[in-house]
């Protein structure tokens, strides 16, 4: 098991970054958070999740530890598997899917993609017992206005988008910032707001 990833950015895609390990790219598959994080040339750290399947070895790479460990977790509930779980860490943040589990919140666990009614009350029900309150981590990260604007921008362009599409969808989010914008969260918002155009 590979427990996490330490090295340059060799390339960043729509779906996953390359990082350089000892002369090795490894590429792994990340979500959008994590990959408007991530910058060729600097070196990052990710923690990782090693999925084995019959015909292929898929690297997945998390912005944090608890994310990693939730992207685990609802794999364990039927018929989640590696995309689905990616799907759930894209879209919710840990402590929002704790607390949507927690309040038997169907409609907040039906807003990602590949999950509907009746694979969100069964994730509900399985997981449940299991998940644990909020922890209450991955505080908002403190960006200036300037810097969430630009990271979020960024992002976005770094996943297939027009410069203006990208505009117009960090425009569209602004309110939401307030004053210590979490990039991540922004970023998951803005994806939104494109989805639906």
């Amino acid at each position: 098991m590979i427990a996490f990833v330490r090295g340059q950015v060799a390339a960043v895609t729509l779906s996953s970054a390359v990082l350089e390990v000892g002369g090795v790219g490894l590429e792994l598959m990340c979500t959008p958070g994590t990959l408007a994080t991530l910058r060729p040339g600097h070196t990052a750290t990710l923690p990782t999740s090693m999925v084995v399947r019959e015909d292929s070895l898929t690297l997945f790479g998390f912005g944090d530890e608890d994310e990693k460990q939730v992207f685990e977790l609802v794999q364990t509930a039927s018929g989640v598997g590696p995309k689905v779980a990616q799907a759930i860490t894209a879209v919710l943040a840990p402590d929002d899917l704790r607390r949507a589990i927690a309040s038997d919140d169907v409609k907040t666990l039906t807003r990602v993609p590949g999950i509907g009614q009746k694979g969100a009350q069964r994730i509900i029900l399985e997981l449940k017992d299991r998940i644990g309150a909020p922890t209450g981590g991955r505080p908002a990260t403190a960006a200036s206005t300037e810097s969430w604007r630009e990271q979020v921008h960024q992002g976005l362009m770094g996943l297939g988008w027009t410069t203006r599409d990208a505009e117009k969808a960090v425009d569209a989010v602004a309110p939401e910032a307030g004053s210590s914008p979490d990039v991540g969260a922004l970023l998951r918002a803005a994806l939104r707001t494109l989805s639906k155009a």
